[in-house]
């Protein structure tokens, strides 16, 4: 077998990452370093999707009132690279009359045609997908947009294993993203099939208390604020809830999955898919986690660089 063919039957990891709508001044940043410069990125993982909603979108869930990019220049920038986008529509707790919602169909129309040229020709170019929660809309949109993949959001808290191979098992859903707390379940995880494993997309940097109890109930909080049901979101109680998002802190939460184990567990396991937590938390924190996963250490710096003086950062 030739070098290359051996290099192209490598598995890759393929990495979903945070803020469609909400950082759209950085991917236009990161985006033409990260293909310019594949030197500074590892070799084995890719961007497998950018995901994320409009601010105002009442189909959204998971975070709310995050993302004002223009959902036309996202389309175009996302396309430019051939890179999958998709629309995180979790809200749980939809009904028939939301369906209608003008704005947010005209954005299924629009990413949905992503891959139609003036012509009107399709050409090869990547697939957009929903992350989705409610029964309803996955119904809908399967009816009205066809040609979007699914995903079987995380806002589902499947804690269950068999719940969540029941899950896997569904032909509606190209991945499920199980709740963190199942990451670890080395045994379960191990015996699944590789078709289940490859439609299997891990949470790797989730902060949130893993033995939290009201986890669904800040999702639902979420989707009642997208709606215009509740001003504030839920309140988390945790111990450690008035820190916020600390990045030193996922590290230690039992569900963390780190880059060492992507490479030398999960991986060689069969699993590809992975998740990055980050809607909501700013650029800054963005860039952490892009270089922590995909970023080789000694190429860290040239990142820094590039995307600081391109953004012209002041710290204060």
């Amino acid at each position: 077998m030739k070098e290359t063919d051996m290099k192209i039957k490598q598995p890759r990891a393929q990495f979903h990452l945070p803020g469609l709508f909400e950082f759209y001044d950085f991917y236009a940043v990161f985006l033409p370093l990260f293909f310019s410069h594949r030197e500074y990125f590892y070799d084995w993982c890719d961007i497998g999707s950018i995901y994320g909603a409009p601010g105002q979108c009442i189909w959204g869930g998971g975070r709310a009132g995050y993302g004002d990019a223009d959902p036309l220049q996202v389309k175009r920038l996302l396309e430019k690279y051939h890179i999958s986008a998709r629309l995180t529509f979790s809200n749980s707790l939809l009904t028939e009359e939301h369906l209608s919602d003008h704005d947010c169909n005209l954005l299924c129309a629009l990413f949905e045609n992503s891959g139609e040229q003036e012509t009107g020709v399709v050409d090869n170019k990547v697939r957009n997908g929903i992350i989705i929660y409610s029964a309803l809309l996955l119904s809908y949109i399967r009816e009205k947009y066809p040609s979007f993949y699914f995903v079987s959001s995380t806002t589902k808290v499947i804690t269950n294993f068999d719940k969540f191979k029941h899950e896997l098992d569904r032909p509606e859903f190209s991945y499920v993203v199980p709740d963190f707390r199942l990451n670890k379940r080395f045994t379960e995880l191990e015996d699944l099939r590789q078709e289940e494993k490859e439609k299997t997309e891990f949470l790797v940097n989730e902060c949130c208390s893993f033995g939290c109890p009201d986890r669904k109930a800040c999702y639902e909080a979420v989707s009642r604020v997208a709606l215009g049901i509740e001003e504030h979101p839920h309140m988390c109680v945790s111990n450690d809830a008035n820190e916020g998002y600390k990045f030193s802190n996922a590290m230690k939460n039992p569900g963390f999955i780190s880059v060492e184990a992507i490479q030398n567990t999960y991986m060689p396991m069969g699993f590809s898919n992975f998740k990055i937590e980050g809607r909501s938390l700013g650029s800054a924190l963005l860039l952490e986690f892009i270089l922590y996963y995909m970023t080789k250490p000694e190429y860290q710096i040239n990142v820094r660089e590039e995307i600081y003086l391109d953004n012209e950062l002041d710290l204060f």
